[in-house]
């Protein structure tokens, strides 16, 4: 069997975590699965579970099993060294996570949530993405299939007999979810659902993870210095890389995007119930509001 190292990335929706994954896995031996997300697998023995919020012990044996036999499958058919994987629903989840590759190294990514917010909203309010799904969906476990057919036809029929303008579910789902959905705004549901995403993971790491196995960053440091953040993070993961090959992995990055939601969040009754929900998350991480 392939001797490789799993690398999770950990950060809510629109938080950066697919700009990382794709900037890490230019470099030779960093291997990832030929889609976007993998919750299929790691959802597997829980799959009926209403939410993504799995505990440490929801691990057993049956699903360790099965999650770690897709990691060592997807790393044998790319000769990995490093497998990267990237689902946002991890970030309400550490310690299962943790449970099923307790050897992992983590990138923790964070960004304004006022930003995420604006981004995630697009997201809920788009078309339904056949190609984006139909990709995923070669990785979906033949004895879920009917689970996941189920909840993809009433994604459509929500979207397409409803009056509110967006899918009936995207992203990472917290608890209450469902119901905030019924009692506020879409952009509030963004905030609750960055909100969750960020709380967890940090609680996670800071009481249950050794400081060892994670590495935080920042989205809008990233943007701004991505070269001396591939340096850091390279480090951290014990990849030997040259400096010329770092400025070619980082030539795209762009930070267009940074500050983007507090100009779109023009309602200011609207900014103020946001920032409310954000805010202890924020400042914790020490954005200014």
């Amino acid at each position: 069997m392939i001797n490789y190292k799993p690398v999770v990335i950990i950060g809510a929706g629109r938080s950066g975590t697919n700009m990382l994954r794709d900037t890490l896995t230019q470099i030779a031996g960093v291997e990832t699965w030929p889609c976007d997300e993998i919750n299929y697998i790691w959802r597997h023995h829980n799959v009926t579970h209403k939410t993504d919020e799995f505990t440490s012990d929801m691990a057993t044996s049956k699903a360790k099993k099965y999650i770690r036999q897709k990691f060592d499958e997807m790393a044998e058919e790319t000769n990995a060294k490093y497998l990267v994987e990237k689902t946002c629903a991890n970030s309400l989840r550490v310690e299962f996570v943790q449970n099923v590759v307790p050897e992992a190294k983590y990138l923790h990514i964070v960004r304004d949530g006022r930003d995420v917010v604006e981004s995630a909203k697009k997201r809920w309010e788009a078309p339904l993405d056949t190609e984006y799904i139909g990709e995923k969906m070669r990785f979906v476990p033949k004895s879920d299939l009917p689970y996941y057919g189920f909840k993809y036809f009433l994604n459509r029929l929500y979207k397409i007999t409803s009056r509110e303008n967006r899918l009936a579910s995207w992203g990472p789902q917290f608890t209450g979810m469902t119901e905030q959905l019924k009692k506020v705004s879409l952009e509030e549901v963004c905030a609750y659902q960055w909100k969750a995403s960020v709380e967890k993971a940090t609680n996670a790491f800071k009481n249950f993870i050794p400081s060892s196995q994670y590495h935080t960053i920042y989205y809008e440091d990233f943007v701004e210095h991505p070269v001396k953040n591939m340096k850091q993070i390279c480090a951290f993961l014990n990849i030997e890389i040259t400096p010329e090959e770092i400025e070619r992995l980082t030539q795209d990055v762009s930070s267009k995007s940074v500050g983007k939601g507090v100009k779109t969040l023009s309602d200011k009754n609207l900014l103020e119930r946001v920032n409310t929900i954000l805010n202890p998350a924020m400042e914790r991480h020490q954005y200014e509001m």
